[in-house]
């Protein structure tokens, strides 16, 4: 993220780990941000013959990659002029999917909702992908508990500067996944698809989190 704010990545990690929750128990057991998870399941569904189930996730991998493609294209040299604030876009295009999604009535297609939240969150997450000076995913924690891990190793062990808060910065992030996913399953399991305006919420602090530090930093449009 270019403010490179903790708080912010925080939020949008406990979005990440909501939005996994809600849609693999409200929606086919489908993924929406960690396509991991979706590739593995895909893998042992084929392996044992469930070629339906395998197939429900393939519609996921492929909005994401598109959100991902989408993301890029907007921040291409040639485009970023017309879209003139691109971060704030994908947050706010976020937030009108997810608000949408929690109107929506349980006998919608769940791979209609999946392909959409997939979508907007593959563009959040190639639109904010760094805190601070390091890079971190929003939406999926494995490398990110790994550079926890090691800059830990490396502020106790080897006493380097600056791994200490690395270290801290990167648990709070996988915390906040993983509270997200807590929180998403609650949410779901009470509301059903009006759990994604919890969503919403949590995209709205995020939006105005970010707005807030562009104010303090300002490196470039957002």
């Amino acid at each position: 993220m270019t403010t490179g704010s903790l708080r912010l990545g925080v939020l949008l990690s406990l979005t990440g780990g909501f939005l996994d929750a809600f849609t693999f128990l409200q929606h086919g057991g489908v993924f929406a941000t960690a396509q991991t998870g979706n590739l593995v399941l895909i893998g042992v569904q084929a392996a044992t013959g469930q070629w339906s189930a395998a197939l429900r996730h393939v519609p996921a991998l492929l909005a994401f990659v598109a959100g991902v493609a989408t993301a890029e294209t907007i921040l291409h040299p040639r485009v970023s002029p017309v879209v003139r604030r691109p971060r704030r876009a994908a947050l706010v295009a976020e937030l009108v999917v997810l608000a949408g999604v929690g109107a929506m009535p349980r006998d919608v297609g769940s791979t209609a909702i999946v392909v959409l939240v997939a979508y907007v969150s593959a563009m959040q997450n190639a639109m904010f992908n760094s805190l601070r000076r390091w890079s971190f995913n929003t939406v999926i924690a494995t490398g990110n508990l790994s550079t926890a891990t090691r800059a830990a190793y490396r502020a106790l062990v080897l006493g380097e500067p600056g791994a200490a808060e690395q270290a801290r910065s990167f648990a709070a992030i996988c915390m906040a996944f993983f509270s997200g996913a807590i929180l998403g399953a609650f949410a779901t399991h009470q509301l059903g698809n009006s759990a994604a305006w919890l969503a919403a919420a949590l995209v709205v602090a995020a939006l105005a989190l970010f707005v807030i530090d562009e104010a303090w930093v300002r490196p470039g449009r957002a």
